[in-house]
């Protein structure tokens, strides 16, 4: 009898059983770096879809049947751990459904050890003879190298499913799309010639001044300790001193010493992403840099691409969103990690190529805190079973570290030799306290704000104060040009304000910018005046890099203002508990905001005595081998949330959505086109605004109220501030 795999393709032809086994093999095997975890990642690849020996599946494949009907996974799975191999029978059971959680695992495979599975010999024998299989490869020292501790032993297990699932996806798809097989693959990290391009876009750059004479010297130190071996790195400078392109260059050095295959960039921001890829791809080439966030939709359901529309390279560049098998990805926050903690297919083929790879992770602040120990404990797994090397980058770095009561990091080394000495050498705003931080009212904060007499940002803690404020000036003389930012507003209108303002800030014109906090990262304004309400303080020295980023008023020539407004309100507890001990903190000193270490401290203390580090368990879940359990509980962001299409906000919104109402399905590729026109809320928004709201056939929502083209979705806004995020 010929076993087979899968149905036919589209030349007639069906998928041999024993070729799609063996050719899963060889790939995991391929994807195993080190060699002593060869054996057993081409073992759970040939030993994946055993149960498609069985005779009721063969005939399912070949007349049809509902999906589902004949189950195969647990049947591998009960082989592999009726051998011992219990890491590959976990993998198995859950290539399809996701990996599972203990329990689950051992429901699925507890008839196969008990030997109660009519029919496991013949299926056994079937497999035995179809891949020419003999037990006595089934070696004990084959899981020696397999790692004893269990959080370790863990990721070793999200390394082999990533493998496995990666490898089967692949083989699947040779055989039913050979076209599409045929496109993938890309250039190796081509570290020579991309540091060249470095060293070049680096010449071109100005040497006068102090600020470019220190940033030359720092980027000096940096490489000078490129050829360390793998492990957990820092680099710590002030903002605007050039980390983006500085850690670019100390990874790239860093990845010809070791040998590593790729450099994961992972941002908090997709603003941020825009940015870095800009500069990356203007020095690189299009060609070498990968996006990947969630504008991407990795998992949509049924969603098909018209190919024919895409040149060669984004064609590759989408189907490599899919594993990562590209030389620089930049992605997200949340893509990196929720992948990483994932228990699903779709999400964690990508997770084999975060093996022997430099990940920069920048503006690490903005880590939640609730879930810092699992996701410090996910790296440190990550590190030592994977070979991958970290660098945290930003000019805050928090408390990562292992001490008493924190189970952090062992050792962290920082590239910087002279940190103080550069952050004295870079000071370029002074900090006041306005009115002491005794609570003032908006008219109050706003006759502070003309006094200053020249351009001014002002940043609050919640949209509902941004938002009064910004009320209370845009009708004013004072200022040439007058702005509001928050999350109310889609990405293409904050985009075309953040345009904007640059462009007013570089003619020299007097403006006001009323904010969220979402300005402090990834948006490099350079006011020379910042009112800041009072925040954690990572909020507040990142809102400072917006003032006199440039140097251009001197030293300490820029102003930043903390003040406490009345009922300026806090996004939530954590939130104010931290901002309530960078009070206290600041009352003390507040020369403490100059020093670099401060920042460090206080987030010791902050999570010491506010947060709890690990808030859902997710260490000890991990420990238990719940995989599923871990997914669901691990979360960047927390509070659930709904994406509305803003259907008024401009011509090309209006008309995007009637190109894409009658489709049955929509691409990748829809929905990043619809991504700039998209305003997350809280579902309670939507049942509060229910009649203005609707739900299009293919699954999103659509906004089709009204929509200012000054502060972004409209329904009275002010009080319904707490329902947009």
């Amino acid at each position: 009898m010929e076993y087979i795999a899968h149905s036919e393709n589209n030349l007639n032809e069906c998928h041999s059983l024993s070729k799609h086994l063996n050719e899963t093999a060889t790939l995991a095997k391929s994807f195993a770096f080190n060699e002593s975890y060869e054996a057993i990642f081409y073992l759970t690849g040939l030993l994946h879809d055993l149960g498609k020996y069985q005779i009721p599946f063969q005939n399912y494949l070949k007349n049809g049947g509902v999906r589902g009907s004949v189950p195969h996974a647990s049947w591998g799975s009960g082989y592999a751990r009726c051998k011992g191999m219990l890491e590959t029978s976990i993998v198995i059971d859950g290539h399809h459904k996701g990996i599972p959680d203990n329990s689950a695992w051992k429901g699925d495979t507890e008839p196969f050890k008990r030997n109660e599975v009519d029919g496991f010999e013949n299926v056994l024998g079937s497999f035995v003879e179809d891949n020419g299989f003999h037990e006595g490869i089934l070696k004990k020292d084959i899981m020696s190298e397999i790692p004893k501790t269990p959080s370790q032993r863990e990721v070793f297990i999200r390394y082999l499913f990533s493998a496995l699932t990666d490898s089967d996806w692949l083989s699947t798809e040779k055989h039913f799309d050979k076209d599409t097989s045929a496109m993938r693959g890309c250039a190796q990290l081509a570290i020579d010639d991309m540091t060249n391009k470095l060293e070049k876009a680096f010449s071109g750059k100005s040497k006068d001044g102090d600020i470019n004479r220190m940033r030359n010297e720092a980027r000096q130190q940096v490489l000078q300790k490129a050829g360390l071996s793998c492990g957990f790195y820092s680099l710590a400078l002030p903002t605007g001193m050039g980390k983006t392109l500085t850690s670019m260059a100390w990874a790239l050095k860093h990845a010809k010493m070791n040998h590593l295959k790729r450099i994961i960039i992972v941002l908090p921001f997709v603003n941020i992403i825009d940015q870095t890829a800009e500069v990356l791809k203007d020095i690189f080439g299009e060609e070498w840099i990968l996006e990947h966030h969630s504008g991407f939709n990795e998992d949509e359901a049924g969603a098909e691409d018209n190919e024919e529309r895409y040149s060669l390279l984004e064609q590759r560049k989408k189907l490599a969103c899919e594993n990562w098998n590209y030389p620089v990805i930049l992605t997200t926050t949340v893509q990196f990690f929720e992948s990483l903690f994932s228990n699903r297919p779709s999400r964690c083929r990508k997770i084999h190529n975060i093996a022997e790879s430099v990940v920069i992770f920048d503006e690490v602040q903005t880590l939640p805190k609730e879930i810092i120990l699992p996701t410090l404990q996910m790296l440190k797994d990550v590190q030592r079973v994977m070979r991958t090397s970290f660098l945290f980058c930003t000019a805050t770095q928090p408390a990562f570290e292992r001490r008493k009561g924190f189970d952090g990091i062992d050792a962290i080394y920082p590239l910087i030799d002279n940190p103080a000495e550069i952050y004295k050498e870079t000071r370029r705003v002074k900090y006041s306290l306005l009115n002491n931080l005794e609570p003032i009212n908006s008219s109050d904060l706003l006759r502070a704000v003309v006094h200053e007499a020249t351009s001014t940002l002002v940043i609050f803690n919640t949209k509902k104060a941004a938002l009064e404020f910004y009320e209370s000036v845009k009708n004013s003389a004072q200022w040439e040009n007058k702005y509001h930012l928050s999350t109310s507003m889609c990405p293409a209108h904050r985009k075309n304000i953040i345009k904007n303002v640059r462009a007013d800030l570089k003619a020299g014109r007097k403006i006001i910018v009323s904010s969220t906090q979402l300005i402090e990262a990834g948006v490099d304004f350079d006011f020379p005046v910042v009112f800041r309400a009072m925040a954690p303080l990572e909020s507040i020295i990142q809102s400072a890099g917006r003032c006199n980023r440039e140097n251009k008023l001197g030293m300490s020539g820029g102003r930043v203002f903390l003040f406490k407004i009345v009922d300026g309100g806090m996004p939530d507890k954590t939130y104010a508990a931290c901002a309530s001990h960078a009070e206290e903190f600041l009352r003390t000193d507040i020369e403490q905001l100059h020093n670099h270490q401060s920042f460090n401290k206080y987030y010791a203390q902050v999570v010491q005595l506010y947060v709890d580090p690990d808030k859902y368990n997710i260490n000890e879940t991990r420990k238990a081998f719940n995989f599923k359990t871990v997914n669901d509980g691990y979360r960047i962001i927390r509070d659930a949330t709904e994406g509305l299409y803003m259907y008024n906000y401009s011509n090309e919104s209006r008309q995007l959505l009637h190109t894409l109402e009658y489709k049955e399905f929509l691409s990748k590729d829809d929905y990043r086109k619809m991504q700039p026109f998209i305003v997350p809320v809280y579902k309670y928004f939507i049942i509060q605004n229910g009649s203005m709201c609707k739900t299009m056939p293919q699954g999103f929502m659509v906004w089709y109220g009204n929509y200012d083209q000054q502060t972004g979705i409209s329904v009275a806004p002010i009080d319904a501030d707490k329902l947009i995020v």
